[in-house]
């Protein structure tokens, strides 16, 4: 699906864009470094989270699993800059859970894709949700925004928190307790 040609050729127009001269040394190489680098950051493209959560156990306990400050990068779709920050993921099973990394690895799928924060926050949950037929899902991300940060109102620091709750997570109950062990 990615087009690294394309990539390429896109890349030398940005650079005569902006007044530079793409044969001079430092930029020679430049279009292909950065093909190659979209082709790595937008692998999500070409990925689908159900095939992480498809490798199930069965277990017994229902009881919230929570994997907590999972590091993440993303592309934001208006301004093609990084964001980038914490994911807390939790959910309760419905008698089958998956390997924890499986969690992570959902997360990837969507933000190596232009994003928006709230939609990668909502597709996180949805597709965990959805997939393991989970009792409730809770998904929260914490992102500083480089387009904030580094253009326009030039703000660092500030963080973006964006929260997507589902099934059980609804009920201020189990809100209550996600909460609690972010905490711990």
């Amino acid at each position: 699906m990615i087009d690294e040609k394309k990539i390429k050729e896109g890349v030398k127009l940005l650079l005569e864009g902006i007044g530079e001269d793409v044969e001079r040394e430092g930029l020679k190489d430049t279009p292909d470094r950065i093909a190659r680098m979209y082709t790595e950051i937008f692998a999500g493209y070409e990925d689908d989270a159900a095939n992480h959560l498809s490798k199930r156990f069965h277990v017994d306990n229902n009881d919230i699993v929570l994997e907590k400050n999972i590091v993440f990068y993303s592309t934001c779709e208006h301004h093609m800059m990084p964001f980038y920050g914490v994911a807390h993921i939790a959910y309760i099973p419905n008698n089958e859970v998956v390997g924890i990394s499986k969690l992570a690895r959902t997360l990837e799928v969507y933000a190596r894709r232009l994003q928006i924060q709230e939609k990668l926050t909502d597709e996180v949950a949805d597709s965990i949700f959805n997939e393991l037929n989970a009792k409730g899902v809770m998904v929260v991300i914490e992102a500083e925004h480089m387009c904030m940060t580094m253009r326009g109102i030039k703000k660092p620091g500030s963080k973006t928190v964006t929260m997507s709750s589902r099934g059980l997570f609804e009920k201020e109950e189990y809100k209550n307790r996600f909460f609690d062990l972010l905490r711990i």
